[in-house]
């Protein structure tokens, strides 16, 4: 019994293929293009282990995800790779639509003819789990319903319009084909081992470096916040019991906006790591010229997962933020390799020749 992941060296797929193993004892085989996002320090832990093999490659490589499928036989494969930094996506639309649709498309083409030729019994038990994000909803007024499963789809970025297309495409390939699918659309995850240009990992560094907190617009845009290692669990709880062609919402049931994310994260570092001056960090904040098109508001209603699988998150955002401030302050060599680049000069080294 194997599973293939896509996107494992990622922020969100990594810490699921190390919560994986830390659970179970069957093999990941972990397929990562290794972008500027893609850092296999973390998942240093598993240099040695055999139930990890971990191959550089491109979703959309279809020769490649055939060979991968027919050497190692997966029972399940778990589509994590995504370009997934809304910003990058203003300034960079054409990668996230050539990694998020197209790379969708040849990956669902490789895994169609995988399954197809499956015996029986293991055509049956297969599945394809595609990792979505609630964005793909579009926006919320302040006194509109949290998204539901049923939810318009209205993306507004060109990373949500390309994580809709892929969304799309996956509900197409069950529809047409019969290919064995289940969809989850999460919020906002943070936690550790994310890379730092995102909110949360950027106000910690920031903060630390004596830098300002920089803050979109007001700070008033709502976000509900999933801490990471939460989102794992839903993530093999639908891959257990969740119904063919559903989708599923996952929420931490945790709306902040930025502003209280920031002044949140400031208040834990000054408990834990307080400036030598004795202010808060809180003075560093500044306001910086909105982005285009920002949404106001997202909010996930996630009681479809709990009703039906049991599901709902362990952290609340108090618990699960002290938890992510303390693994960076703990963390410091992973972030600084992150920060100056040196963990590819690793990768060069480690993961040359097998590259």
């Amino acid at each position: 019994m194997t599973i293939l992941v896509t996107g494992g060296a990622g922020f969100i797929g990594g810490n699921f293929v190390l919560d994986w193993l830390a659970g179970s004892d069957e093999p990941v085989v972990n397929l990562d293009k290794l972008t500027y996002a893609g850092n296999l320090e973390t998942l240093s832990s598993l240099r040695h282990d055999a139930r990890h093999v971990f191959v550089q490659g491109d979703i959309g490589d279809r020769s490649l995800v055939a060979a991968l499928l027919a050497q190692h036989q997966p029972r399940a494969v778990l589509n994590f790779a995504a370009e997934s930094h809304v910003d990058r996506s203003i300034h960079g639309p054409g990668e996230f639509i050539q990694t998020n649709v197209v790379g969708t498309f040849n990956l669902l083409e490789a895994v169609r003819a995988y399954w197809q030729d499956l015996p029986a019994g293991e055509r049956e038990a297969f599945r394809f789990l595609h990792v979505s994000t609630d964005e793909v909803y579009g926006s919320l007024a302040p006194e509109d319903a949290a998204f539901v499963e049923s939810s318009r789809y209205e993306p507004n970025s060109p990373y949500s319009a390309s994580k809709a297309a892929s969304d799309h495409l996956v509900r197409a390939w069950h529809h047409t084909y019969g290919l064995p699918v289940l969809t989850t659309n999460c919020s906002n995850n943070y936690g550790p081992f994310h890379f730092p240009e995102k909110l949360i990992p950027l106000v910690i560094l920031n903060a630390l470096a004596g830098k300002p907190l920089p803050i979109y617009g007001d700070g008033r845009q709502v976000r509900d916040w999933l801490y990471v290692k939460d989102h794992c669990s839903a993530i093999r709880r639908v891959l257990a019991a969740g119904k063919l062609g559903e989708t599923y919402n996952v929420g931490g049931w945790n709306e902040k906006t930025n502003l209280e994310v920031v002044h949140t994260l400031c208040a834990t570092l000054d408990a834990l790591s307080p400036r030598a001056d004795g202010q808060s960090y809180a003075s560093q904040i500044t306001f910086v010229q909105d982005r285009p098109g920002h949404d106001r508001r997202y909010a996930i209603d996630a009681r479809k997962l709990e009703s039906e699988l049991g599901w709902k998150p362990q952290q609340t955002f108090d618990s699960g933020i002290r938890q992510t401030v303390q693994w960076y302050l703990s963390n410091q060599d992973w972030v600084q390799n992150v920060v100056s680049g040196h963990y590819r000069d690793w990768v060069a080294k480690q993961y040359g020749d097998r590259a």
